[in-house]
């Protein structure tokens, strides 16, 4: 080890610790010689990650404006096959068309039991076919009447 040695002059204590300064300058500034790198470096991404947080942000939005729209259309979906099993459940089951929509259920057997019951209540009417023209066609009078039941009696004794 070097002699220790007596400080006598304040100018020997100022260039001692001018010294030491020094030194711990140049190890400071070698330490940290890349902060002005460093710093720009962080600014960069700092810059990029606040752009891709708004590039975030904009994807979930157009991904929640698209859940929203495929909501929408899976349940106008839902709606066509319920109208379209409504018809064909009204169609077998002898229910008119008008009355299609006025069934009621979720799945396809109570819809079927509700086309059923409906159809019970709307027994089709068949048309009683009408009985023989009795009027005498027009402008024959009573003498055409004559005629003609005559000619029918001859047709039925043949």
């Amino acid at each position: 080890m070097a002699e220790f040695k007596v400080i006598e002059t304040q100018e020997e204590l100022d260039k001692i610790i001018q010294d030491r300064l020094n030194r711990q300058k140049e190890t400071l500034e070698k330490q940290f010689a890349d902060y002005d790198q460093l710093k720009t470096r962080n600014t960069e991404l700092e810059t990029e990650v606040g752009n891709l947080q708004a590039a975030i942000n904009d994807a979930t939005e157009k991904a929640k404006t698209y859940d929203g729209t495929i909501s929408d259309l899976n349940a106008k979906i839902a709606g066509f096959e319920t109208a379209n099993l409504r018809t064909r459940i009204a169609l077998q089951n002898g229910v008119p068309l008008d009355f299609a929509d006025r069934l009621v259920g979720e799945d396809k057997e109570s819809l079927t039991a509700d086309a059923q019951r409906f159809a019970g209540i709307m027994k089709p009417v068949v048309p009683v076919p009408p009985l023989k023209n009795t009027e005498t066609p027009k402008g024959e009078g009573v003498d055409g009447a004559y005629k003609s039941l005559i000619k029918h009696i001859n047709l039925e004794g043949e």
